[in-house]
Order: structure tokens, then sequence, then C-alpha cells
């Protein structure tokens, strides 16, 4: 568990008890990290990237049956606009993954996803799988910009995988994965859900074993905007990351194998 401390600074407080929970679970959350007026505008800066078209390289809606298609994930938002770069590099997400990862942070990628209603989920994988950090993993800082549960498909978590070794993923369910990959609980483990509220952030290690079913409300989107992060002393990393200072200066790390995007998209269904 974390408190969380709201000073006139707006400092967040890591306890001892949260870094043992990441430390033997692979997670923590901490609570209301971001203000609500925070959240509201960065809510409204990807309202209106959306409805400014595609970005070639970045998203490109389309008109489809797939509500993933006309509400795609934004890649390294960080790259095409200012607030959310900030995002990526806030003063107090450095802070607990300092103290979380025990040295010096570089941020690696962000994304933005909208999962509107009626999405599919992803399926249970590992973030480290896509990035290949090496020597170590990754961190993700997932924030909350809606009300997340399970009803529209909030995150799951298999507590206690980040200790073991990357798994070989088996082919998803493409009805209610948009990802291919699907890494089933280890024997004797379970996925248990994380509920969240806008700005609250969980913090979780990148050979955690996560994902989450689909979106299965109305009207309720589950908006959420991620950011990975390494260890200063990663030498290696796959070609689709590009690493920073918290400061925002380029680092370039050397090339790990076998890397990918953050989730192997299954080809496009229905209607271009």
């Amino acid at each position: 568990m974390t408190v969380t401390d709201k000073g006139a600074s707006g400092a967040e407080i890591l306890t001892q008890d949260g870094l043992r929970r990441f430390a033997e679970d692979g997670f923590t959350v901490v609570r209301g990290l971001f203000g609500y007026d925070e959240i509201e505008r960065l809510c409204e800066r990807f309202a209106a990237l959306h409805a400014g078209g595609p970005v070639p390289g970045h998203f490109e809606p389309r008109e489809s049956e797939d509500p993933l298609a006309a509400y795609p994930r934004v890649m390294h938002p960080h790259e095409i606009d200012g607030l959310a770069r900030s995002v990526l590099l806030d003063a107090r997400l450095r802070t607990v993954l300092q103290a979380l990862l025990g040295e010096e942070v570089l941020a690696a990628q962000s994304m933005f996803y909208f999962k509107p209603p009626g999405a599919r989920g992803q399926a249970l994988h590992q973030d480290n799988f896509y990035l290949r950090v090496e020597p170590g993993t990754c961190v993700a800082a997932w924030v909350a910009c809606d009300v997340i549960d399970r009803d529209n498909g909030g995150l799951e978590v298999v507590p206690g995988t980040h200790l073991m070794d990357l798994f070989c993923p088996e082919e998803a369910d493409r009805e209610v994965s948009f990802a291919r990959e699907y890494v089933p609980a280890p024997p004797g483990l379970a996925a248990v859900p994380v509920d969240m509220a806008p700005g609250d952030v969980l913090f979780f290690n990148g050979s955690l074993v996560h994902g989450s079913e689909p979106n299965r409300t109305a009207d309720r989107f589950r908006r959420s905007f991620i950011g990975h992060y390494v260890g200063r002393s990663a030498e290696r990393i796959g070609v689709y990351y590009r690493t920073l200072t918290m400061s925002g200066e380029p680092v370039r790390l050397a090339e790990s194998e076998g890397a990918g995007p953050c989730g192997t998209e299954f080809a496009p269904q229905g209607p271009h």
C-alpha cells in the first residue's frame, strides 16, 4: 500500500510498505499522484489530438466497426505534444521511479489509450517481452484518466510473476484482445483487478504478467496514459524505444535483439 502526502509542494511519498509491495508483488499504486484538473487537461488535449486527424507513425484512426480502429492508442505522444512530454517526464513520477529502481531513471516510451465502449482488451502479457531491456527490466507508470474498474476493462495483474523469466506467449483470442500475445497465469497464480480513480498511478515491473478485459460498458471510456522507464544502468533496449533523461535529453542505448512494439496487434478487420 502507498500513502499520499499532498503538501504545498504537491510532493508524493512512497512508503516502505509501497516499496515492499513492489518488491514482493511486482506492483504498487500511488493514489492521487496527479490532480483531477491535470487529468482533465490531459484528456482534453488527447481529444483535440484525435479530432485533428491522423498523425502518421503515432496514431491513424479509421472508419470501422472496431471501436479501437476509430480510437487507436497513441504511440509516443511525447514526441508530438508538449503536455504529453511533460507528463512522461514529470518530477513526481521520477521521484517514485528512482525509489523503485534505486538509480537514475530514463524514459523509454509513452502511450495513450482511449479504450472506448465495446473495445477489446489486451491479453495477459509482459512488457519487457517487447522492450527487451538488458540488463534488468523496465518499469511502467500507468496513469488512470477515468474511473477504472472491471466493467470498463481495468488492468489486471498477476502478483509474483515479476520474479519469473519472460514466458513464450501463446496466441490470444482476437475476439477479446487486440494484441496477439497471451501469457497464461502460471499454475497456482491468478490475475487480480486493480481499480483506480483519475490521477492514480499504478507502477509495475516489466516482467509482471498483466492485461485487461474488454470494455463492456455502453458509455464509459477507459482512458490511460502510460510511460515506460528504465534504470540508467541499462545498456540495451529495442529499436522501437528512444530513451531520454528525465530532463528530456536523448540517451542512446545499444539495440537489443527480439524487441517489438508494445503489444503486436492483430491485422485490421472490417471496413477501412
